[in-house]
């Protein structure tokens, strides 16, 4: 697979994810030997910071990116983690979270669908297959809202955009531009998305079982949700133009 797709390298964000980490890192390095990892922690006062040095000098697939100043958000973590593989030459890069929702045993999946030509894959609860498990009723409707809310305000193809598990080649990456990207959380996942659909590229969806944390607590705030409700909001107001285009012409 490295022969078609070039190295691999998936991102994990962490803020105070000591526990979680070296579990998350093994089941990786066993799921998909060959992939390397890059952990992009934000300064975590409960040292998860030192656990990712120790397992960078246990294995040298293990790379880790110490980001000074505490907290400061998910896209910037993500987009230091693309700056970081595509300036060392990385052909794939995928977003992953620490704390094991995102199962790696998974991933060959989404790599399999880059190698059939897909420009980015994304593991997906709501496409026929995919599941969630220990989501609370209110945490399953709030993500299933959010989905329907943004197909109908943006138009796109995806049933399951806040995705935060998906892999990217990394030409697409270059050609969606991430300079002025701004966007956090939920809203992340879905700017980028939006911008690999405009861009003309191929998105493929492939069901996966999202299992919740058992270690540690969530980092989702309400202020995610709001950003992620206007900035979506606005988007559609710039892109409705295009779209009664696209529609007349038919």
């Amino acid at each position: 697979m490295e022969r078609m797709l070039g190295r691999v390298l998936v991102i994990v964000p962490t803020y105070n994810e000591r526990e979680n980490l070296p579990m998350i890192t093994r089941r990786l390095r066993e799921a998909v030997p060959e992939a390397h990892l890059l952990v992009v922690d934000d300064d975590s006062p409960d040292g998860t910071g030192a656990v990712a040095d120790k397992l960078v000098a246990d294995d040298d697939h293990v790379h880790v990116l110490h980001r000074p100043g505490g907290k400061q958000g998910l896209g910037a973590a993500y987009i230091a983690g693309f700056r970081w593989g595509l300036g060392e030459g990385f052909g794939v890069l995928v977003e992953m979270d620490a704390d094991g929702s995102h199962r790696p045993e998974e991933l060959p999946k989404l790599l399999d669908r880059l190698t059939r030509g897909a420009d980015l894959a994304i593991g997906s609860r709501w496409v026929p297959g995919g599941k969630v498990v220990n989501w609370p009723a209110s945490r399953e409707f709030l993500s299933r809202g959010a989905n329907v809310y943004t197909r109908f305000m943006l138009g796109l193809p995806v049933r399951d955009a806040t995705a935060g598990f998906r892999a990217y080649r990394a030409a697409t990456l270059e050609k969606i531009g991430l300079e002025d990207v701004e966007s956090q959380g939920y809203c992340f996942q879905v700017d980028l998305t939006l911008r690999t659909v405009r861009n003309g590229l191929r998105v493929t969806e492939v069901p996966i079982t999202f299992v919740d944390r058992t270690i540690g607590t969530s980092k989702m705030g309400r202020g995610v949700v709001v950003e992620a409700f206007w900035r979506v909001a606005a988007w559609g107001v710039m892109g409705l133009p295009a779209r009664l285009r696209r529609r007349r012409g038919r």
